[in-house]
């Protein structure tokens, strides 16, 4: 099985990703949406930030839709983002997201922080 992905202009966003993602609002109240950001802290300068909100994507989101899995990132965040890969691990450590950004030039051990 291949893992074919949607692409925006800057942002990919793996099949893992969207059956994660579609898993999780599925049992959300109709019209939720995964919004991820990127926010300052962390322990190498900007962290993600992952929300789910009950809003329509604005004049400014860059919207990422696969089946029910919808995904907004504004474009503050994406200016931090543009190229990334949108994946989700599950493996020994454990199960969470993760953003393969070629922006970042250091990351922490958790992958959660990074620095540009």
């Amino acid at each position: 099985m291949t893992d074919t992905a949607l692409v925006s202009p800057n942002v990919v966003l793996t099949d893992r990703a969207a059956k994660r993602v579609s898993r999780i609002l599925s049992k959300e109240p109709a019209g939720t949406v995964l919004r991820i950001s990127v926010a300052g802290g962390g322990c190498s300068g900007f962290q993600y930030e992952y929300n789910l909100v009950q809003e329509k994507p604005g004049s400014d989101d860059t919207v990422l839709q696969k089946g029910d899995a919808v995904v907004l990132i504004d474009s503050m965040s994406l200016e931090f983002m543009g190229g990334s890969e949108i994946d989700f691990v599950d493996d020994l450590i454990g199960q969470a997201f993760q953003i393969r950004n070629p922006n970042a030039v250091a990351s922490c051990g958790c992958g959660t922080s990074f620095a540009v």
